[in-house]
């Protein structure tokens, strides 16, 4: 018998603990009958200052991605939802195939990633040269570019906020957010895209794209069409760009 609550669809949701936006955004333009059901990777030192400590992000969080998803399991969910990014990015287009196929391998569910996600949606506007921020050390930004470029776009800005910590990324305020949209933004971009899925920015992207009359994909929008979609879940939601309205 369906869910009395998640009567469309229970969908896992896989975050780094560090995580507290992923969660919110998905629970605030969640569609009727689905739910959202976390599995946290265990983060003990959210350093993120330099690239090697960055790197150790990503080891840290390949040491307990499969813990994290054994336990979400057991609430029996129907999809795969990564609210986790860098990891997606790493090791450019081959890597994020493989990330992928790791990760459906262990859970026997359809994934959708960051990566995928947000090049599905640049292909849905039929857009090509795209700047893209996040909130990311260099050694990561390198990866995000790596992706794009592989799957066949132009980056034409590609660059972070670099924050110190993983939880500091939450704590990122809009108005630096909007200096660094404008700073990357040009007239021969044709959407911007942001990634990091700490970063909350879902209700400004939505304000973003009228002013500057482009796509602007904030990444937790991304993953969450791209699983709705892959479900069969069609409904348009109002709020949160114009991915989700329009496709």
């Amino acid at each position: 018998m369906p869910d009395i609550t998640g009567w469309r669809a229970k969908v896992a949701v896989i975050v780094p603990s560090t995580n507290t936006v992923v969660e919110h955004d998905m629970a605030q333009w969640r569609p009727p009958g689905v739910t959202f059901h976390a599995g946290r990777m265990h983060i003990t030192n959210p350093n993120l200052s330099n690239d090697a400590e960055f790197e150790g992000l990503i080891e840290q969080l390949d040491a307990t991605i499969e813990a994290a998803v054994e336990r979400v399991l057991t609430c029996q969910p129907d999809y795969m939802l990564m609210g986790m990014s860098a990891g997606t990015f790493w090791g450019g287009l081959e890597g994020s195939k493989a990330f992928t196929a790791k990760v459906a391998a262990w859970s026997g569910l359809p994934v959708s990633t960051g990566s995928t996600s947000t090049a599905a949606a640049l292909t849905a506007f039929g857009v090509r040269r795209i700047a893209v921020f996040s909130p990311y050390q260099p050694v990561a930004d390198h990866q995000v570019r790596a992706f794009f470029e592989e799957a066949g776009f132009d980056v034409l800005a590609c660059t972070g906020l670099r924050c110190e910590t993983a939880t500091a990324i939450a704590e990122v305020t809009p108005e630096r957010i909007g200096r660094m949209v404008a700073e990357i933004d040009s007239p021969d971009v044709e959407a911007i895209v942001q990634v990091g899925t700490n970063l909350s920015f879902v209700r400004q992207a939505e304000g973003l794209e009228g002013y500057l009359g482009k796509p602007v994909i904030p990444i937790n929008m991304a993953v969450l069409w791209h699983a709705m979609r892959a479900m069969g879940i069609t409904d348009r939601l109002e709020g949160c760009s114009r991915l989700l309205r329009e496709f």
